[in-house]
């Protein structure tokens, strides 16, 4: 019955490496569990937003799961769901706005245009244009958005793993006190483990890596046990965002932002991960209409239950190197998700320290770059914009930013070129509508 609901057997894959895929993804996304309660209940002043911890856990896991086995069981691909890093930060500084002008309920008018932007999402799926959107894009857009997006998770794992740190002349640098330090010793054991297993072609490589990772951060002292392994939230926010107060020309500015973000992430996450595991058929993705339904379903139920916008996430990549791609991984992370709220203070023990997770997303964004060399190179018109969207994606730190440079330089330089018959429409009324929304961020400041 799973193989002919989900095309197991199809896809070339089995019901063992779907599951141990889906548990791959979720380790390497579990951090959100974690980092979502923390950042929503506080702002970036370290003052309480409003909003408790609990009932931000609680809806966070709920919100994920929901979404996630929409995605599984409609969509049937092996994508998960949760809340974004990008569009919580920018959640909580809705929150800090709005309270330093004096208002009250804050947080509950932040839900309330999480809310409409999820409802907007909806229609916009449900119409086909978010799927026309996607379907718009060149091979070479599609396959350098894949590209960065393996830049971006890669240099996340480095920050993560503590091989790469902050630096106030260069930006960045090697960890100069790395080597005496036991995240290098949990990191590179983790990525070896790995990337040895990889070579040898061994299944469930980076799911033995991280236990690998997690076996030498317990003998080296790092994994900090919680005092108790079971324990469910005890506090929620049910349905208390404010819709009514939202419906003012004031907080169009935020609503515009929370659809750029969530359209172009997801846009982004979707045709990187689908790159990655082979899903497109003729440079399309079947069932794509499903997939942004999920995302959409998941940003509604999120705000009433008291998270911001759910998207896609790129850590499905690591599930879909581990050999995930049908619906069946997206179902186990789902379960997984909802497990989470019994046993959050035992999962917290690898995903409070990310060190142990950090190999698995090095090694899979490595893999992403292979998309490079289907990019058509040979045509500045193609070359120029993938460029600037696999850079943009790492340097800007947002999929949504780098994705958007692409697409503004991408048929200005085919009018300039005199290709202009190869640019879908669309791309223009985008390109358009990106320039402005830079121009009204720039103004917001």
């Amino acid at each position: 019955m799973l193989d002919h609901f989900f095309g197991i057997t199809e896809q070339g894959t089995t019901i063992r490496r779907e599951i141990l895929a889906g548990v791959t993804t979720f380790l390497t996304m579990a951090y959100i569990v974690f980092v979502q309660p923390a950042m929503l209940s506080t702002d970036f002043a370290g003052q309480p937003t409003g909003l408790p911890a609990d009932a931000v856990l609680l809806a966070t896991c709920l919100a994920s799961a929901l979404a996630t086995l929409i995605m599984g069981l409609h969509a049937r691909y092996p994508i998960a769901l949760a809340p974004g890093m990008g569009q919580n930060a920018f959640f909580v500084s809705v929150i800090m706005a709005l309270s330093a002008s004096g208002q009250i309920d804050a947080w509950q008018t932040a839900l309330g245009l999480v809310f409409l932007a999820g409802v907007i999402f909806l229609v916009l799926s449900l119409l086909g244009i978010r799927e026309a959107l996607i379907h718009a894009l060149s091979p070479s857009l599609r396959n350098s958005i894949a590209v960065g997006i393996g830049l971006f998770i890669a240099f996340i794992g480095l920050k993560a793993g503590k091989i790469v740190v902050d630096h106030p002349s260069t930006l960045l640098e090697l960890n100069r006190a790395g080597p005496m330090s036991a995240d290098w010793a949990v990191f590179w054991t983790g990525f070896l483990v790995t990337a040895m297993l990889m070579v040898r072609r061994v299944p469930g490589n980076i799911f033995l890596g991280i236990l690998a990772s997690s076996a030498m951060a317990a003998y080296l002292g790092r994994l900090e046990l919680p005092g108790a392994y079971v324990g469910l939230p005890q506090s929620h926010v049910f349905c208390q965002m404010d819709i009514v107060g939202t419906l003012t020309l004031r907080y169009l500015p935020f609503l515009l932002v929370f659809l750029y973000m969530d359209i172009f992430d997801t846009m982004g996450t979707l045709v990187g991960v689908a790159e990655q595991a082979d899903l497109m058929r003729n440079g399309q993705l079947p069932r794509l209409p499903q997939a942004l339904t999920s995302d959409a379903v998941g940003t509604v139920a999120g705000a009433c239950l008291g998270t911001s916008t759910v998207t896609s996430y790129i850590e499905s990549a690591a599930g879909v190197q581990q050999g995930g791609r049908t619906g069946l991984t997206a179902v186990t992370v789902a379960v997984l998700f909802l497990l989470a709220l019994a046993f959050a203070p035992a999962i917290g023990v690898v995903g409070r320290y990310p060190p142990i997770t950090a190999p698995a997303l090095v090694l899979v964004g490595a893999m992403m770059c292979g998309n490079v060399t289907k990019i058509a190179w040979s045509d500045p018109s193609e070359s120029i914009p993938a460029f600037l969207i696999m850079v943009g994606i790492p340097l800007s730190f947002s999929i949504a930013d780098g994705v958007a440079l692409g697409l503004v330089s991408y048929p200005i330089l085919k009018l300039c070129g005199g290709k202009r018959q190869d640019v879908h429409w669309i791309m223009y009324v985008l390109a358009i509508m990106l320039i402005a929304y830079f121009i009204v961020r720039a103004q917001m400041g």
